[in-house]
């Protein structure tokens, strides 16, 4: 074997082929030549023999067998060369050998072979030794001039491919693979083919079309010439990456950019030059500027002419976007500014928005050409125009509230017509919780629908009658400016002076919001926003401008200029000017019913400018408003880039990140004419004006849609769904925080599609408009919402997570959007502070050099609060893992009895058979995981776990669960329930055990095999143990939720450990965990769908492996409502710095993980704003799709403007009314029943589970026959040990009507979070009260007073439930339907014994309430000057209300006795309520509370 010295192509034999190369003289010397050949001769000590065919490193050796079957080694050397050394001998009769087969120093020139040797891919060839002639010996001489062999590297093969010419005639293209791409681009499909060859012909004709028409002279020939070369080239080979293109790698659609575009300027050149030289074409002037003269054309062809050479270096900045952006961008453009649409989100939805609008028009435009030629009167309007103004304004508000995207509406489309293509595959695995987002988006859309199908209608006759009324006519002029003044003031009112009082920090002066909401000075948000009066009239605000004002001036402009056309038909042509007013209607209506916030500056600037300041260039006034819209649009972008770039480079606050920073800051200063000359370029074509590299300087990029991301980069959960079982059991993939914080983000974008819309409406988040980006900032949620789409009810918006735990960078300009700047006391050098309430200098100062300011505070939003727990502080100890077996074990016995297969599985004889071992006496299971330290029931004296110490342990739990089974089964010590606990118990144990792959008291083992287990790997090793397989069910609902559930059981035990001993108790707690808590693995689907769903609490079980840390957490998530910060940034700062980030990491490919770029710059928040940018360019953890919110989703903008106007929703609003006066009435003629109470047949009736007798009792009153009652079913108590289950509890323990619905709802939670409230009440086994078929209360909600007082009450063994059937609260309702004598009868019939202590007089009743909604308190009742109600006593008036309170204030859950109450339509007038419902006025302690008899609950009669 050669030495290492010798690997490769040793000194001797490169001179050898550097000699052969040049002559074949002979150069080299013998002691080399010899030194190689004896090299070969050297014994074998320490060979590195390989052991695998892929050990290719130096001085590996391999041992192979020729084609002559003589076994032969290859000895690898540096660079991938190598020697082969000739060995051994002829391969025998199997082929197969090893390293130790070969001999060591056996001779082996003489066994050469003159013949090539192939080794895997590597070609051997030999090469002779020249050797000089020196004095040899005879036989030295003839050994050196053996030939050795020296194997190369792997010489390619000569490849071609055949390209067919002709059928059957082809070429050879000598290039392999990858030369033939680095060559030429590859086309996957052959219409990329067909579409290549047509690009390339058709550049060749119009570049050959333009040059023969001699637009091109001298050296511009030249120059047009290399523009078609290389439009046609990049059909060939295109550059990537692109300057614009959006993404890495190759971009097929960038290939087709530059010859589209040569094909679009050609084009325009020929048009424009035929136009010019035409004589035919009209010129038109507007405001002084004479359009589409020869002049005016023959300028725009050589503009054209001058930007097609100019190709290289567009193409090289990357001005022009690709292709479908183009069009994309121009789609949106033209619906934008000519039809007044908001934004698109796709190619298709621009083509969709365009040609909805296109026919849209075309149907109006015949009604307006029509009502222009008819003749028009002083004292009338055409009904044409009348026609055409109501089919304007319906068609302009039904588009105003459809989205551009048609995919939802497809959607509904297709599921209403089309069912078979929504239904799933057979191969798609079941879905446990469906995702409600796609049908909740099409309920949404099919309302909307619904509402325009009765409205469209309803404005176009209401706008009809209006236009007909010449009231447009003669009320002019005065009318107009009328309009004007009222629409001017509304808005500068809503849009201007009450978004200021709201703000943060109120014209940058104030350091508090003037106009503050309920939860501004909260320190925790427990409750959803309230709603304000400044709310509500900044809502009604809204609707009266864009349903009133902005019509009226709009229609009012519109027949003025179809009035002044009709007058003077020759001035532009009837034809285009019917055109425009179409248009212009759409485009301003669309326009103020979408986006009103910026409408009164456009309407008040046109106003001033054309009719006081330059009326001379005023054309008309719809003119002049259609054109200031459209100009404004870019002036409010370049006002925001001006802003932006000033914010940005502002000497006294620039961040430098970088040396490059440093360097460009001194040279961006003399080239500032120039980045404002940008910034009107960029304005006008609406292009990001981007930071190179982060730097102060700027330069423009291509244009882009309102969307700005090109490709959907939407960020995709990993969990078990998505990925394969072996990496789901290995390598665990999505275990890292990202990943698993995302749902989080999705939690939140679902949650704001359901409010934002309504929330924006409201004012709550400012002034808004399309592209907008806000930032939500709370403890551990940072997003950015960037706001794409507003319609008339709609808003269609993008989220993007950032970490939670974020980089340092991130961390500073989130404490900068933070903190409060209150407290700065600054001016200048010195600290004078500031008046009350108001910033300092230095405050105010900064605050208005920063690219962002603070729109809200208190933003509450409906989200999951997270708490984590370190695992292994939790079970450092024996005995805290002693505690979590038991409850192991105690979970997994209470799902066997739980189990509605119980009787199957100790049915089944396979079970039965495997686990009869364990009757046979003295039976000891002594398995090595079984440990003294962690198992209660372990058996120290057998070395095991017995069945008998197993008995003595668990069997009382056994016993009790089997009693609370419907039909309870035997659970004697040798039942067959007691042993398939036992072995069940066993097999968990032991899985945990084999999981934890050690048997040592270390912890870490154990919290692995923990782990495992809680994610669902049971690996059953033990052959006691494969029993199990008879049913995987006993393994997926027994033993798998028993461990996710001991271990939140081991959770709650720190709170009170020795509350679970109680077996009640212990039973009840798994039971209200199964219903309201989730415990499930983060990797598995049903996590998601639980979030997505909204349920209550979560809890799972986190192994958090990244930056090196190796931790288990336990997660627990509770539903709750959050504060955020909303932070408005500036829109073309955020777009700028996209834009930027995008070129620096497609483009210029700088990888640096710590560039420039992405260093914090708090005046611009750069880093939380680049790390928003869409993967890999950003990195967020989560990117939402686009999500549609709309208004109707929102409860309190409901309340305020009513739901949407629709025919199911007026007939239903009729038959409510009409059933609700019959109530009335027949609650007034009742000697005052409550409307209410009269639909429940006068009583509180309630029946037992079944929901039986409800029906009999009901239909016993409503015949008003007391015989037709029958007796209610008596109430069983539930006594331990017994199979009897809970019966229900009569409204008279518990009232809850249908109003208090929501409030149980809401309350529960609150209520069941404290552990004696949930725990002891299943002590009496109550089951949740049935008023009515749609409302309940369940017990857990209530107090433990009232729970233990509801158990005291029913301790004996029968108690019959009509005695709290009838309340004394309700016998006043019985007595008003079924009179004196019906209550007696009905109270003396049998099984109905007559209440204690009843009498007949309502006012010797005292009965206690509690307070469960403080929001039905009426705390001014009395102070009202009307006199509605006539109070008992002017003290307890006095006494009544917030007035006498002073800082108290009546809370959930306090309870009083009821000293007088007021019910709706009573004849006695003392008793009678002014509103609908029923006020009581409830004594706790010395204050005397009213509230609505809906806010509260009743706890009986006074004792």
């Amino acid at each position: 074997t050669p030495p290492p010295s010798a690997m490769g192509s040793p000194p001797s034999l490169q001179d050898i082929q550097r000699g052969r190369a040049a002559s074949h003289s002979r150069a080299l010397t013998l002691p080399s030549a010899l030194q190689f050949a004896s090299s070969l001769l050297l014994p074998r000590s320490g060979v590195h023999e390989a052991s695998t065919f892929d050990d290719t490193s130096e001085g590996a050796v391999h041992y192979f067998y020729d084609e002559s079957g003589v076994r032969r080694s290859y000895t690898f050397g540096p660079s991938g060369g190598g020697y082969e050394d000739p060995v051994q001998e002829r391969q025998s009769q199997s082929s197969s050998f090893t390293s130790t087969d070969v001999q060591e120093g056996a001779p082996v020139l003489s066994m050469l072979q003159p013949r090539p040797v192939v080794l895997q891919g590597m070609q051997v060839r030999r090469v002779p030794l020249e050797i000089p002639e020196f004095d040899l010996d005879h036989e030295s001489l003839h050994e050196s001039q053996e030939n050795t062999l020296m194997i190369e590297e792997k010489v390619k093969p000569k490849q071609y491919y055949r390209f067919w010419v002709l059928p059957g005639r082809w070429l050879r293209v000598r290039y392999d693979r990858l030369a033939l791409l680095a060559l030429l681009d590859r086309n996957r499909r052959v219409g990329e083919n067909v579409f290549a060859v047509v690009l390339a012909s058709l550049v060749a004709f119009l570049g050959f079309l333009l040059l023969l028409q001699g637009f091109f002279r001298d050296i511009w020939v030249f120059q047009f010439c290399l523009v078609i070369a290389s439009c046609q080239y990049s059909l060939l080979k295109s550059v990537q990456p692109d300057a614009a293109s959006p993404m890495h790698g190759h971009n097929w659609i960038i290939v087709y950019s530059r010859p589209v575009y040569f094909c679009i300027c050609c084009v325009l050149i020929w048009l424009f030059d035929l136009g010019g030289n035409s004589q035919s074409l009209q010129p038109i002037s507007l405001y002084g500027v004479t359009f589409f003269s020869a002049h005016f054309l023959l300028c725009a062809r050589d503009v054209v002419i001058v930007f097609t050479l100019c190709f290289p270096l567009i193409f090289l900045f990357g001005l022009l976007p690709q292709v479908n952006t183009f069009i994309m961008c121009l789609l949106e453009q033209v619906d934008t500014h000519i039809f007044g649409g908001t934004a698109t989100t796709s190619p298709l939805s621009a083509l969709h928005s365009v040609l909805r609008s296109v026919l849209v028009a075309a149907l109006l435009y015949g009604f307006c050409l029509g009502a222009i030629k008819a003749p028009w009167d002083d004292l009338h309007v055409p009904v044409l125009f009348s026609v055409f103004c109501g089919l304007l304004l319906a068609l302009s508000y039904h588009l105003s509230r459809q989205s551009s995207d048609p995919t939802v509406l497809w959607s509904l489309i297709r599921s209403r017509f089309l069912p078979d293509l929504d239904s799933r595959s057979p191969e798609e695995p079941p879905l446990e919780i469906k995702d409600p987002l796609p049908e909740k988006l099409r309920n949404s859309v099919k309302e909307t629908l619904h509402s325009d199908l009765v409205m469209c209608p309803l404005i176009a006759i209401i706008t009809f009658a209006i236009s007909a009324s010449t009231v447009f006519i003669a009320l002019q002029p005065a009318l107009s400016f009328v309009l004007y003044a009222l629409a001017g003031a509304v808005g500068f009112l809503t849009h201007y002076l009450v978004p200021q009082l709201r703000k943060q920090l109120p014209w940058f002066c104030f350091a508090h919001p003037v106009l503050r909401s309920r939860e501004y000075s909260q320190f925790e948000v427990r409750d959803a926003a309230q709603l304000m009066w400044f709310e509500k009239l900044y809502a009604w605000l809204q609707c009266v401008e864009k349903y009133f004002i902005y019509p009226a001036v709009i229609l009012n402009s519109l027949t003025t200029e179809a009035r002044a056309i009709s007058a003077q038909p020759e001035k532009l042509g009837v034809y285009s000017r019917a055109l425009f007013i179409t248009v212009a209607g759409m485009k301003l209506l669309r326009s103020s019913l979408c986006t009103p916030s910026m409408q009164y500056v456009t309407l008040g600037f046109t106003v001033l400018f054309f009719h006081c300041d330059y009326p001379r260039f005023s054309e008309t006034f719809l003119l002049d408003y259609y054109f200031v819209s459209i100009l404004f649009n870019k002036l409010w972008d370049l006002l925001y880039k001006l802003r932006f770039v000033l914010t940005y480079i502002a000497p006294w606050q620039i961040t430098w990140g970088s040396a490059f920073h440093a360097f460009a800051q001194p040279f961006a200063v003399p080239h500032s004419a120039m980045l404002f000359a940008q910034a009107l370029f960029s304005a006008l074509f609406s292009t990001p004006l981007n930071p190179v590299l982060g730097s102060a300087v700027f330069v423009t990029s291509y244009t882009r849609p309102v969307k700005f991301w090109e490709r959907d980069y939407n960020t995709k959960r990993v969990d078990h769904s998505n990925t394969r079982l072996a990496t789901q059991l290995d390598r665990n993939p999505g275990a890292d925080d990202n990943n698993l914080n995302s749902i989080f983000y999705e939690h939140l974008t679902r949650s704001l599609q359901h409010s934002l819309c309504g929330d924006l409406l409201l004012g709550r988040w400012g002034n808004y408009s399309t592209g907008d980006c806000f930032i939500l900032a709370s403890d551990y949620l940072n997003a950015l919402v960037h706001v794409i789409e507003i319609g008339n009810g709609l808003v269609t918006f993008q989220l993007r997570g950032l970490e939670f735990r974020g980089t340092y960078c991130q961390q500073r300009e989130v404490e900068a959007i933070t903190e409060g700047v209150e407290e700065d006391e600054g001016c200048c050098c010195c600290e004078p502070g500031h008046l009350p309430h108001i910033l300092s200098f230095n405050a105010a100062f900064g605050q208005r050099w920063l690219a962002w300011e603070v729109a809200a505070t208190k933003y509450v939003l409906e989200g999951y609060s997270i708490s984590d727990n370190n695992a292994a502080s939790m079970l450092q100890v024996f005995d805290l893992r002693k505690i979590l077996i038991t409850y192991y074990v105690k979970s997994i016995i209470y799902y066997v009895t739980r189990s509605p297969r119980l009787e199957e599985w100790l049915a089944n004889e396979a079970v039965q058979e495997a686990l009869r071992p364990c009757h046979a006496p003295g039976y000891v299971d002594s398995d090595p995981t079984f440990n003294l330290n962690i198992d209660e029931d372990y058996d120290h004296r057998a070395a095991g776990i017995t069945p008998a110490a197993f008995c003595a342990v668990y069997l009382d739990w056994i016993r009790y669960c089997n009693g609370r089974r419907p039909t309870p089964v035997d659970c004697e010590p040798e039942s067959p329930l007691v042993t398939l606990c036992f072995g069940l118990c066993i097999l968990g144990r032991r899985a945990l055990g084999t999981a934890s792959h050690s048997l040592s008291a270390s912890l870490e083992p154990f919290l692995y095999g923990l782990h495992a287990l809680f994610k669902g790997d049971f690996r059953i090793t033990s052959p006691r143990d494969e029993w199990v397989f008879a049913d995987m069910d006993l393994l997926n609902r027994v033993v798998a939720p028993g461990v996710r559930m001991s271990l939140k059981l081991h959770q709650d035990h720190f709170t009170s450990p020795d509350e679970y001993e109680d077996p009640v108790v212990l039973y009840d707690a798994i039971t209200a965990n199964e219903e309201k808590l989730l415990i499930s693995h983060e990797g598995d689907p049903v996590w998601r769908s639980a979030i997505l769903a909204n349920m209550p609490s979560l809890l799972a079980l986190r192994h958090v492996t990244d930056d090196g840390s190796d931790e288990y957490k336990i997660i627990m998530l509770n539903k709750r409502f959050l504060s955020f910060r909303v932070i408005k940034v500036n829109r073309e700062c955020v777009r700028g710095l996209w834009a930027g980030q995008q070129q620096e990491l497609v483009f210029l490919r700088n990888r640096n993980p710590e560039r420039g770029s992405i260093q914090n710059a708090k005046q611009a928040l750069r880093n939380m704003i680049n790390s928003s940018c869409d993967q890999p360019i950003g990195y967020p953890i989560y990117v939402s799709p686009l999500t549609t919110s709309y208004c109707d989703s929102h409860a309190q903008l409901r309340d305020i403007l009513g739901g949407p106007i629709s025919i199911g929703n007026i007939r239903n609003f009729v038959v409510n009314t009409w059933h609700r006066l019959r109530k009335g009435c027949g609650a007034g003629c009742n000697s005052g029943g409550n409307i209410e109470e009269s639909d429940a047949g006068g009583g509180g009736s309630c029946a037992s589970g079944n929901g039986a007798g409800a029906d009999s009792q009901q239909s016993g009153i409503s015949q008003g026959g007391v015989s037709s009652l029958v007796p209610p079913i008596s109430y069983q108590p539930h006594m331990l040990g017994t199979s009897q289950s809970s019966q229900s509890v009569q409204s008279g323990l518990v009232r809850h009507s249908p109003a208090r619905a929501s409030v149980a709802s809401q309350s529960s939670y609150r209520y069941s979070s404290s552990r004696h409230s949930s725990l002891r009440t299943s002590a009496t086994g109550l089951e949740p009260c049935r008023r009515s078929s749609t409302s309940q209360l369940s017990l857990r909600t209530l107090p433990t007073s009232i729970q233990l007082r509801l158990a005291s009450d029913s301790a004996g063994p029968s108690v019959s439930l009509s005695s709290h059937s009838i309340p004394p609260c309700k016998r006043h309702t019985l007595v008003g339907l079924l009179g004196s004598e019906g209550l007696s009868a009905l109270e003396s019939a049998p099984g109905i014994p007559p209440a204690p202590g009843y009498s007949s007089r309502r006012e010797d009743i005292s009965y206690r309430v509690q307070i469960v909604d403080v929001s039905q308190v009426l705390e001014t009742i009395n102070l009202s000057k009307r006199k509605e109600l006539q109070w008992p006593d002017e003290t307890v008036r006095l006494r009544s209300g917030r007035s006498c309170w002073r800082d108290w204030s009546p809370q959930e859950g306090m309870e009083g006795h009821v000293i007088h109450r007021w019910v709706p339509c009573s004849r006695d007038a003392g008793n009678r309520s002014h509103i609908d419902k029923t006020i009581l006025l409830v004594q706790i302690e010395d204050k005397i509370v009213p509230v609505i008899e809906s806010g509260v609950i009743e706890l009986g009669a006074e004792v």
